[in-house]
């Protein structure tokens, strides 16, 4: 029989420990399904703060982290079957080496440049999903200072617009698809008056800066003013309603939503016929606002143009032509003559009427789809918002670039600005409300689960800073408004 060489035993050898390493990797493989579902398993037994999806991720991540470590433990393994079998023939030849201090070394070797791949692997892999980890916690931390404080329910369809009346009392006005405009008590959450004297869809609702008058647009391609006399009700103990057990977002059906009679909106008193018609458009008026002082108002209509009206004599001032699609949105600003009109165009347009004899117009080109509103803020800044998901800042002196971008994951509607404070709500198709500072910097996502927020997306935003219960107020398609408690000081602590 023919011997064996030395060297091709120790062939054989290395090759019998590459098979046996190989067959403990794929027992290893084998095994990893059944254990991550059981660590699955027994998590989703446990009471968490957690979403089910940011849950699954942090399972798979610390699951490629344990398989690492364990290949790792595996090798370290190997290496030290070889420093025994290299002492046993050394100490055959009466070379014997410290096996410690060797196989000290080598592993020290072998796992400083395991762990170099692996932490190289771990900043490249998980990058994006740290992100998106760290944004959920935020959500969970925004939550104790954005506090849903009341819900506004007596619609029988989505609502559009939301604002607020800067006159004594103070009043919440809804506009709303089902053809009517409602004035609520804040604290109470009962409807005051009920506005029935259009024939179309109310679009926007807006409060004289010194009456107790209204001034909204309709699909019936007209705007109303109307007065209205409120006594408020006596606020009642409410139940809290911050009581949340987590962020799961569910689907709600149609079921789920309030009935348009939940607060008895059809009990209260009815206004049934404007002071003054404004009739000079071709198309749905989309949107009005009052001018400064509130002897003029603006609106915005699908026929591509926005008109300025007197308002005692409800004669056509000016008609403001030059956008070539939809207007969306107009605003004007709180202390000069400055109107902004927003459009499908892509575009939004700064109307100055500062100089009775110069009605001059720029144009400001930065967004790539509908820009859905355009508002005033402090100083000389507009704010805007488009369906292409983004929202940007301008500078009324700088109107070739924004000074700040927002990028977002959903279309943005009808934006607003508390000016005191400088901070964008921004309500999202995708239900969400999020909060940023005039720089970019994202604040706060408004808390939306199964129990509070909105079920359907979010139509526009208002502000009320000198509010002590309320000082910010969204509305949706899911026919309610909500009423928010937003402590700004621990908001602005929290950036």
């Amino acid at each position: 029989m023919p011997i064996e060489s030395g060297s091709c035993a120790s062939a054989r050898q290395a090759k019998q420990k590459r098979k046996s390493h190989s067959l403990s990797i794929r027992r290893t493989n084998s095994s990893e399904q059944e254990r991550a579902g059981l660590q699955r398993d027994m998590l989703e037994g446990q009471d968490s703060k957690l979403p089910s999806a940011v849950r699954n991720t942090l399972l798979e991540l610390f699951g490629q982290i344990e398989r690492e470590f364990e290949n790792l433990y595996i090798e370290n393994l190997e290496l030290r079957r070889e420093v025994d079998t290299l002492n046993e023939r050394l100490a055959g030849e009466g070379q014997a080496i410290d096996g410690a201090e060797l196989s000290k070394g080598q592993l020290k070797t072998k796992a400083s440049h395991s762990t170099s791949q692996l932490s190289q692997k771990l900043k490249t892999t998980y990058k994006a999903s740290t992100s998106k980890i760290v944004s959920s916690f935020k959500t969970t931390t925004s939550r104790a200072v954005c506090q849903l404080v009341k819900e506004y329910v007596g619609h029988r369809d989505g609502i559009w617009d939301v604002s607020v009346a800067k006159t004594q009392p103070v009043v919440l006005g809804t506009a709303s698809a089902d053809h009517t405009a409602l004035l609520w008590s804040i604290e109470t959450g009962k409807c005051l008056v009920k506005y029935v004297g259009h024939v179309g869809s109310v679009n926007s609702i807006k409060f004289h800066p010194t009456e107790q008058v209204a001034l909204t647009a309709s699909g019936d391609q007209t705007a109303h003013i109307w007065r209205y006399i409120v006594q408020l009700p006596t606020p009642q103990p409410t139940a809290d309603c911050n009581q949340v057990s987590g962020e799961d977002e569910v689907e709600c059906s149609d079921k789920d939503e309030p009935d348009g009679d939940g607060d008895g909106s059809s009990d209260c008193p009815t206004v049934r016929a404007p002071l003054t018609s404004l009739k000079s458009h071709q198309g749905v008026v989309i949107a009005a606002d009052w001018l400064v002082g509130g002897k003029q108002a603006v609106t915005a209509s699908w026929d591509r143009t926005a008109n300025l009206y007197d308002v005692e004599t409800s004669e056509l001032v000016h008609s403001l032509t030059g956008h070539d699609q939809e207007l969306t949105h107009c605003c004007t600003h709180p202390t000069q003559r400055l109107v902004v009109t927003s459009s499908r165009d892509t575009t939004f347009r700064l109307w100055d009427f500062r100089d009775p004899s110069i009605h001059s117009v720029n144009v400001f080109q930065g967004h790539t789809d509908t820009v859905t509103s355009a508002v005033f803020t402090v100083g000389d800044n507009v704010v805007s918002g488009s369906d292409d998901r983004t929202v940007k800042v301008w500078d009324l002196k700088n109107m070739r670039s924004p000074i700040a971008t927002i990028r977002t994951d959903s279309a943005v509607n009808r934006i607003n600005v508390c000016v005191g404070q400088r901070i964008i709500a921004l309500p999202h198709d995708n239900r969400q409300v999020r909060l940023f500072d005039m720089s970019g910097v994202r604040l706060a996502r408004l808390p939306r689960s199964n129990r509070q927020g909105h079920r359907r997306m979010v139509c526009c935003s208002a502000w009320c800073e000198d509010h002590p219960i309320c000082n910010l107020f969204t509305c949706g398609f899911d026919r309610q408004a909500i009423g928010w408690n937003i402590n700004i000081p621990a908001l602005l602590q929290e950036k």
